[in-house]
């Protein structure tokens, strides 16, 4: 059982995770509205972003669902993301996570997705807005 119980809700789209070079510019491509996310690091320039958005020509992940944590949560909390990460780790279902000020979200791949939701319900956690499209 996870130490929190959370309640995670489902986003309505599909996403990809791209990779681009470290000293590119942010894409034109990229949406300015919705859930976006671009992360620089010395190593990559990371864009989260709805699928159908990116042109074909672009290193992606695609097929990816998003699980908003809902929030806001405190810094000192601890343990959040693991009581939603453990159950699903040892499920066998890969992650991606990103983390707000105010919430995180936990990315599964689309085939996965009813698999994680009930390995989630069975962790103790409500998943809400469930529309696996």
């Amino acid at each position: 059982m996870s130490r929190h119980r959370l309640t995670l809700r489902l986003l309505p789209d599909t996403f990809a995770i791209c990779r681009l070079d470290p000293g590119a510019a942010v894409p034109a491509w990229m949406p300015q509205g919705g859930f976006t996310a671009s992360i620089r690091t010395a190593d990559e320039l990371s864009i989260y972003c709805v699928d159908g958005a990116v042109p074909q020509n672009v290193q992606a992940e695609r097929g990816w669902r998003a699980l908003q944590l809902a929030g806001p949560f405190d810094f000192s909390l601890f343990g959040v993301i693991a009581s939603v990460a453990s159950p699903l780790a040892e499920a066998g279902i890969s992650i991606s996570v990103l983390a707000t000020y105010d919430t995180d979200y936990v990315f599964v791949r689309s085939g996965a997705l009813e698999k994680a939701r009930g390995v989630l319900q069975a962790a103790g956690h409500a998943v809400v807005g469930w529309s696996p499209q």
